[in-house]
């Protein structure tokens, strides 16, 4: 655990996770080899050497939402400027973006980081509620059913159906209420300062982020961890 500027000690009751690259990463159906098969699908060429960029040139569209309300066009749109920086062009690129977008909310497209099942055992046995707060539209039933993380989870709530997408502190208000915890007693675990952490944190929650990466820790005011592992440790030192 690399610790940042850590919040206050204190009770815990109740730990909300981020989904997708907190608890899962996508497998080959969304790398470039996964998109130029979707092109290639609907009669389009894409060059998967342009992947990684392309990404990281669409990654901006995710951010144009200033409401924060959830529109699935957003992520629509996202992915057809990934699909377009990859030189794919025809009348089908917003049926493949559609295409793209409609299979993310697919389980089996995915897996589950190793460290995710011993640690939410580990977290549930302690006693404290665990609940999932996703911006995405993979519906989070299916999702503990495909994990097999049933009865590990207290409560989940996704974007598409609440209809606010994080970091809007409605989303993580309701999902206290729905676990029935303080704010206070509520820690917010996921990968994005931005949409996890800080949206927690407006909401009066403390928050960790997860860094799985090899980039540098970044230093940001909260403990960053870069396994889930840590976690547990970190939450003894905050009872202390």
């Amino acid at each position: 655990m690399i610790p940042g500027s850590h919040d206050a000690g204190g009770e815990v009751a109740a730990i909300f996770f981020d989904v997708d690259f907190t608890l899962i990463y996508p497998g080959p159906t969304f790398q470039r080899e996964g998109y130029e098969a979707f092109a290639r699908t609907h009669g389009m060429v894409a060059d998967g050497d342009r992947f990684a960029a392309a990404v990281r040139a669409a990654s901006a569209i995710l951010e144009e939402q200033q409401e924060h309300v959830y529109d699935a066009d957003i992520f629509v749109r996202y992915t057809r400027r990934i699909l377009e920086r990859m030189g794919a062009r025809g009348p089908r690129l917003d049926e493949c973006a559609r295409h793209i977008y409609d299979e993310w909310a697919a389980c089996q497209h995915f897996f589950l980081y190793d460290d995710v099942g011993p640690v939410l055992k580990e977290l549930a046995g302690r006693g404290l509620k665990l609940g999932l707060i996703s911006n995405s539209h993979r519906p989070l039933d299916a999702f503990q059913e495909h994990f097999e993380l049933q009865g590990l989870i207290a409560g989940a709530i996704s974007s598409s159906e609440h209809g606010f997408m994080k970091p809007h502190r409605r989303i993580f208000e309701s999902a206290l209420e729905l676990l029935g915890v303080e704010r206070a007693q509520a820690v917010m675990v996921g990968d994005s300062f931005t949409h996890d952490i800080a949206g927690a944190q407006s909401a009066g929650m403390r928050g960790v982020l997860v860094h799985r990466s090899d980039e540098p820790i970044p230093n940001c005011g909260v403990p960053v961890v870069r396994s889930l592992l840590e976690l547990p440790p970190l939450l003894d030192q905050w009872l202390r």
